[in-house]
């Protein structure tokens, strides 16, 4: 059950920082590096939400 939960927290994460991608680019104060953060932490959390699943399936 740790799995799903840990899976969970990370999908909301996921989604906030998306939305907060979003809201970056439509705002014309945000620079590159800001915007390339977001999406390298936006990126590493699907390669473990990625990771999680396939251990489920493993299950």
């Amino acid at each position: 059950m740790a799995v799903h939960a840990r899976l969970e927290t990370l999908e909301r994460k996921h989604s906030a920082l998306e939305e907060e991608l979003h809201s970056a680019l439509n705002h014309p104060s945000s620079d590159d590096v800001t915007i390339s953060d977001i999406k390298r932490r936006k990126l590493r959390l699907k390669d473990e939400i990625e990771r999680l699943r396939g251990e489920m399936a493993l299950q």
